[in-house]
């Protein structure tokens, strides 16, 4: 099994290390310090050595920040983790707030006097973000300071788990699509355009797409965590754990790039600062540490230079999503066949659901990792947008209820991302129009053509207008970017109220609107959308439009839909979808799944 059913977080330890981290600023003479969720790399995920905001307030989810005073302490996390966040932390310890209301800053003038010092650990929070910080607190007469050690890990000590210490693998160029050498002159050129001397990366998805190497140091997610320096001339310059390189890896590497040790980066810093000469370095994902080490005189903000081309996906990495979308896709009807029967018994639970799920994935024979800890939510713990099942909280598939699955598989020639609704025995007609005017928003973004320049924020009232119609509406993006054989959640671009990157072909992203209504039930409809080409419409204007390809497939429950709020128009895509699934899909399946499929996708 990839995915595993221990209590995730909890808040049993929360007061207990509260009280001794405020032990902790009496004597490093602050008077609160910082507790993000990130590791030195800036990714979204991280391993298990790195969950530091999990250790401190029992809260397990993928985004959050904690700051802690001598007497006063807060939570802060985004719209997906409202209930989650609640759960998990001590609430007579820590405040629970929605990012950004407040704002960390505002939050610390408010507990803070003047003259107070907030500690932070420079390697675990961006550049930006420490100087925002910075100038907020300064206004107020509060001084913002880094520690030279951080202050969680030293009370976690000898029980902080290892650094992950997976060896590299190689991405092979049939799958890349593009070799590194044309990766890296691509960003090289750049770097000279622009009178840069080099740039320096962190995130470990760009180096790994750069250098078309892939690894496991990071649960879910192939990549490899190292920093990596791309010089305007020359080889690249990779610092890893050389115990992580193997001799064939070693070999892939030597024509473009150097492997250097971890201890060797800071020094490598050092000689760019005294050259003089500018380096990029992005201030939204790069560690303050790193800017303080080059100097202001030598960091130049820029964005990542692998960031955009990474995230448009060439033909070698498209046709692999498309590969992998229809392998998946008949792994997870088998999957819901199996589920249509399984679950009308009333003993089936959410674990069981789960690993039944991965095992279909699994005989494939083409599984490598699950993209994401699967989300399988019954009745109310569908209202959990992040739900994670753990052996406490599983319970069962009861009749009546709504069970919501989120999931996705790390195959090598593509990542996936789906979700389902499902209905348990009979939905109640408000169920029905929920989830009916979320296939709504589905369709809306599924249909929707746009041009040039069009951005994630303009696309997302397209999904949101029929909940908004009966008054409702969901605190998460509407998309997110998707990778290819990397992390299933991939930027700069997405579907959301934050979507300011414009799209363009060759994106891959989620389309996954929902509905949640806490104590009882939750609704998402999700598939993967490929970015097409622009085109002139048939019959209409000169201007080209963009559009989107759905690559996901597999049934959306028509039991669910109230037919009559749909238009001519959404029935009639939703039929198409169906009679595509059916097409691509029924070759692979056996007989009676095919024809549970059949029924499954018959039109409306």
């Amino acid at each position: 099994m990839f995915q595993t059913f221990e209590t995730a977080g909890g808040p049993e330890h929360v007061a207990t290390r509260v009280k001794a981290l405020r032990g902790l600023l009496a004597e490093h003479k602050i008077d609160a310090f910082l507790v993000p969720r990130s590791d030195e790399f800036q990714g979204e995920y991280v391993p298990a050595c790195a969950e530091r905001l999990k250790w401190v307030t029992g809260f397990s989810g993928s985004a959050g920040l904690a700051a802690v005073t001598r007497k006063a302490a807060l939570l802060m996390i985004d719209g997906r983790y409202t209930v989650q966040a609640r759960a998990e932390t001590d609430t007579d310890v820590f405040e629970v707030a929605l990012l950004p209301r407040p704002r960390l800053s505002e939050w610390l003038i408010g507990k803070l006097p003047k003259g107070a010092v907030v500690g932070f650990d420079p390697w675990l929070h961006t550049a930006s973000e420490a100087a925002r910080l910075k100038v907020a607190l300064g206004a107020r007469g509060i001084a913002l300071r880094p520690v030279s050690k951080n202050l969680v890990d030293e009370l976690w000590g000898k029980e902080r788990p290892a650094p992950p210490d997976a060896d590299v693998i190689v991405q092979p160029l049939t799958l890349a699509g593009q070799a590194p050498a044309e990766k890296i002159a691509y960003v090289q050129k750049s770097l000279k355009e622009a009178g840069q001397s080099a740039a320096v990366l962190t995130l470990a998805d760009s180096i790994c797409w750069l250098l078309n190497i892939r690894g496991a140091d990071v649960a879910h997610n192939p990549v490899v965590r190292a920093f990596a320096i791309v010089p305007a001339s020359g080889k690249v310059e990779l610092f890893i754990a050389p115990a992580k390189i193997t001799p064939a890896v070693r070999a892939h590497l030597d024509p473009f790039a150097k492997v250097l040790t971890p201890k060797d980066l800071q020094r490598r810093l050092r000689e760019l600062k005294s050259a003089g000469k500018p380096v990029r370095l992005d201030s939204d994902t790069a560690a303050f540490a790193l800017e303080r080490a080059l100097g202001p005189k030598c960091a130049v903000k820029g964005a990542d230079p692998c960031i955009l081309p990474k995230a448009i996906k060439n033909p070698a990495e498209i046709s692999g999503a498309r590969a992998a979308h229809i392998r998946d896709g008949a792994a997870v009807v088998r999957y819901l066949a199996w589920l249509d029967s399984a679950a009308a018994h009333g003993t089936l639970d959410e674990i069981s659901a789960v690993e039944k799920l991965e095992e279909f994935r699994r005989a494939t024979n083409m599984l490598r990792e699950i993209s994401f800890p699967t989300i399988s939510g019954s009745g109310p713990h569908g209202a959990i947008v992040h739900y994670r099942v753990s052996e406490a909280s599983n319970r069962i598939l009861k009749p009546g209820e709504l069970f919501l699955l989120d999931s996705g598989a790390q195959y090598q020639d593509g990542t996936t991302d789906i979700t389902r609704t499902i209905p348990i025995g009979v939905p109640t007609p408000e169920m029905k129009q929920r989830f009916t005017a979320v296939l709504k928003g589905h369709i809306a973004i599924a249909t929707a053509r746009f041009p040039k320049g069009t951005r994630g924020i303009d696309l997302d009232p397209f999904a949101r207008r029929a909940l908004w119609d009966m008054g409702a509406d969901y605190d998460h993006g509407t998309g997110h970017g998707i990778g290819s054989y990397l992390s299933v959640h991939e930027g700069p671009q997405s579907i959301s109220r934050a979507g300011m990157v414009p799209l363009q072909p060759g994106m891959l992203l989620s389309n996954e609107p929902g509905f949640y209504k806490e104590g009882a039930y939750g609704i998402r409809i999700e598939n993967v959308v490929l970015v097409t080409p622009l085109q002139k419409i048939p019959g209409g204007e000169d201007r080209e439009m963009m559009g989107f390809e759905t690559l996901t497939l597999a049934p959306i429950d028509r039991r669910l839909i109230v037919t009559n709020m749909l238009t001519d128009a959404e029935r009639d895509w939703l039929n198409a979808y169906h009679k595509t699934v059916f097409k691509v899909l029924s070759p692979e399946l056996d007989t009676a799944t095919r024809n549970w499929l059949k029924a499954a996708t018959n039109p409306l």
